[in-house]
Order: C-alpha cells, then sequence, then structure tokens
C-alpha cells in the first residue's frame, strides 16, 4: 500500500502519537510508565494538539459533547441505584428463590442482562458480584459459572439498548440512531445469545464439577472493606433511581427528545437530594473513562487530519474489501475490540461509516459489545468479576475465562452474523 509522499513532519508526527496511544490501549498503559489507558489518551491529546498547533477552541471540537454528557449522565444514575443498595438486593433476593442450580443461573443470567441493558454493565459487576460469590460459597456450588454468567451475560445484555455501554453511546449519538428501531433490532440476538450462554453454562464442559478451590474461613465471608463498600438497601433511593430511569426510557422510545439533554435533566433531578450528598454521586461518576473519551476523540481526528485513515480504507475497497460490508465489519469489530478494547475500537471504525445506514451502526454495537466475552481483558466488565472474585479466593485467570468466553463468543457473534442478514 503505497501513500502519496504529500504528508509533512507533523502529519508523521501525529501518526507516531496515534501509534502509541492504540499501542497503550492494547498493552493497557506503556512500558515502565505509571500510565493506564486513561493518561495515555491524555497524553495522547496533549501531544498532537502541540504537534498540530491547534487552538484548544479546535480540540474541544473534536470531542462528540453529547456522547459525554450521555455517558456522565447515567453514571448518575447508576450511581443512584448502586448508593440505594438496589443491585445487591436484586441479587440477593434471586438467591433466596427456590430454584434449582440451573435455575438458579437462569435467573441471575437474566437479571444481570435486564439490568446491563438500563444501566451500566461494569456498574452491574461490581455491585453484583460479592453478592454472588457469597451466595455460591455458602451454598458450597461451584461459583465459577456463576460469575462467568454474570459477567457474559452483562456484557451481552448492555448490547440490547443505545445505553447499556459506553460504544453504544457513542455509536447512538454519532450515527444517529434511533431509539426504538435500535431495540427492535438488537433485541433478538441479544436474547438468543443469553439463553445459549445460559445452555452453556448449565450443560457445557465444567458444569458438574464440584468446587474450584476450598471455602474460604466463615464459609465465604468477604472481606471488610467489601462489605463496608455494599451499601444497605434504601427504598426510596432506590424508587427514586427506577422512576428516572422508567421515565428516561420511555422518552427514548416514544419521543424525539434529545437523549444527552433529557439524561442530563434525570441526573440533575436525582442530584436534588436531601441524603445523598453531591460528592457522593462525584465520587462514583467514572472520570477515568469520561478522559479516555475526550482524549481518544481528540487523537482520532488528528488521525483523520492526515488523511492516512481515508486513504487506507480506499485502498481496502479497491482490493474488494468495503469496511461498511457486514462481513468485514463483523470481523474488524471483533478483532480490534480484543485488541485495543471496545471503546477505542469503535472511534477508529466509525468515521468510515458514515452514511452506511442503520443497519451499520447496529452491527457495529452488537458485534464489538459480543467480543467483548471472547478474552479476559476483553472487557472491563470480565476485570471486575475476576478482580472481585479473587477476593473471595475465587480464581478467574484467562483459561478458566476462554472455557467460557471463547465459544460464548463465537456461537453469539454467528447469531449476530445471521441475524443481520435476516434482516437486511
Amino acid at each position: 500500500m503505497n501513500f502519496p509522499s504529500h504528508h509533512n513532519a507533523t502529519d508523521w508526527g501525529i501518526v507516531a502519537v496515534f501509534a502509541t496511544v492504540y499501542l497503550g490501549m492494547f498493552l493497557g498503559g506503556l512500558p515502565r510508565l505509571k500510565l493506564d489507558r486513561s493518561g495515555v489518551a491524555l497524553l495522547g491529546a496533549i501531544a498532537v494538539i502541540a504537534l498540530a498547533g491547534w487552538p484548544l477552541e479546535d480540540a474541544a471540537r473534536a470531542i462528540d459533547l453529547p456522547t459525554i454528557v450521555l455517558l456522565f449522565a447515567f453514571m448518575v444514575v447508576s450511581a443512584q441505584m448502586r448508593l440505594g443498595g438496589f443491585y445487591g438486593a436484586v441479587t440477593r433476593r434471586v438467591g433466596a428463590m427456590p430454584l434449582s442450580r440451573n435455575g438458579l443461573l437462569a435467573a441471575l443470567i437474566v437479571v444481570s442482562g435486564a439490568l446491563s441493558a438500563v444501566f451500566s454493565n461494569d456498574v452491574v459487576c461490581l455491585a453484583m458480584t460479592p453478592v454472588v460469590a457469597r451466595l455460591c460459597l455458602q451454598r458450597g456450588i461451584n461459583p465459577l459459572p456463576f460469575l462467568m454468567g454474570l459477567a457474559c451475560a452483562a456484557n451481552i445484555g448492555s448490547a440490547a439498548t443505545l445505553i447499556g455501554n459506553p460504544q453504544n453511546m457513542l455509536i447512538g449519538s454519532v450515527l444517529q440512531l434511533p431509539f426504538a428501531g435500535y431495540v427492535r433490532q438488537a433485541l433478538v440476538p441479544v436474547v438468543i445469545g443469553l439463553v445459549l450462554l445460559w445452555g452453556w453454562l448449565a450443560y457445557g464442559p465444567g458444569a458438574g464439577s464440584p468446587h474450584p478451590c476450598p471455602l474460604p474461613e466463615g464459609g465465604g465471608a468477604i472481606r471488610g472493606e467489601v462489605i463496608a463498600a455494599e451499601p444497605a438497601f434504601d427504598a426510596w433511593q432506590t424508587a427514586k433511581g427506577l422512576v428516572v430511569a422508567a421515565a428516561l426510557m420511555l422518552i427514548f422510545l416514544f419521543t424525539d427528545w434529545p437523549r444527552d439533554v433529557a439524561a442530563l435533566v434525570g441526573a440533575g433531578v436525582l442530584l436534588l437530594s436531601r441524603r445523598l450528598h453531591t460528592s457522593h454521586f462525584m465520587g462514583l461518576v467514572d472520570w477515568p473513562l469520561l478522559i479516555l473519551f475526550m482524549g481518544l476523540f481528540v487523537v482520532n481526528h488528528a488521525f483523520e487530519s492526515t488523511g492516512l485513515a481515508a486513504q487506507a480504507v480506499a485502498w481496502l475497497g479497491a482490493q474488494g474489501v468495503v469496511l461498511a460490508d457486514p462481513g468485514p465489519l463483523l470481523v474488524v469489530s471483533a478483532v480490534l475490540s480484543n485488541l485495543v478494547s471496545n471503546v477505542p475500537a469503535v472511534m477508529l471504525l466509525l468515521p468510515h461509516l458514515g452514511g452506511s445506514g442503520e443497519q451499520a451502526g447496529v452491527m457495529l454495537a452488537l458485534a464489538t459489545t459480543f467480543a467483548g466475552n471472547l478474552l479476559l481483558v476483553g472487557s472491563i466488565a470480565n476485570l471486575i468479576v475476576a478482580d472481585l472474585a479473587r477476593q473471595h479466593g475465587i480464581v478467574i485467570d484467562w483459561k478458566r475465562h476462554a472455557v467460557t468466553g471463547i465459544p460464548v463468543t463465537l456461537v453469539t457473534l454467528a447469531v449476530v452474523w445471521g441475524w443481520m442478514r435476516f434482516v437486511a
């Protein structure tokens, strides 16, 4: 692939920064530096602003403000539900039901998937994992299928709406996808995916295996800091959050009110509280994720301005590989999501899908979200579950994750492919 020689030193400097930033996305940071992905994205944005000589106003225009506002607003909504103890209470209620092992697994998958479609999948995993782990340890049943079910169902379920995860919010905002239209197309593969996940965990390899590690002392008691981090159930705060969330869903489904504005108003209503201090909400907002988004917006815009990305896509098109076509888009989305994580992957692909229609946006959302189950590092939700499980003496390493993650990802991506061809 030959690029024209008119690119100057600034362009190649931007390319070097871009490559370094995405190396950081792949590695989770940069070697020998105390930088995570957010820090890498922020420093990358600073570097390209300096290299390009942009005024800060130009850099700010590269940021998709509606996406940032929508993401922030739903972080506040999720914080309300967590502070009200909603997630833990729901999980405990499910655990108290007189269900068989497979029935309990099915109920957990349904709850995790449904909650993740409305609230953040990462927050759902953060709040539910300690409760699920304690429940399994106290019952003396193998917790691994239940924790894998929680993580995978949260990823799959979050694909059902345009507010279930950050990448879907970005896709919906940039491509202006209709909320109800997206749900109609995404719901079937999501439901099928959850059923297939349950089938694999209930009847697949390891379904009947004994507990993979000894019970901690105290019959599965969890560490003190985890107990302290689990708020007690507050019916009023939970009801307040549910009313706002339900109102927002109705607005998104049946009105044309801008989603970012509606969500911001909803967040404002929740911040008006006599019991919960603003600092409690702000402490649960994922500021590093917002910084990651803003940094990548700036870095990607700088890279797009060099023209190299457009030339690469044009070259691929000349070889018969059209990025917006379902096949190439599914494969590239899945591969990139596991190389650099799903949010950076979406940011790379979105500029080349303009005018491709709603189908391409739905495919991108489903593929990048489902692909998060492939590897342990493919989704933040997976890492949250693995980290909290370790605090209970339950080891979820890449091998244990792969037993479920790889087959579930491959079969759910096949479902996406078949469904999108059917509805096309």
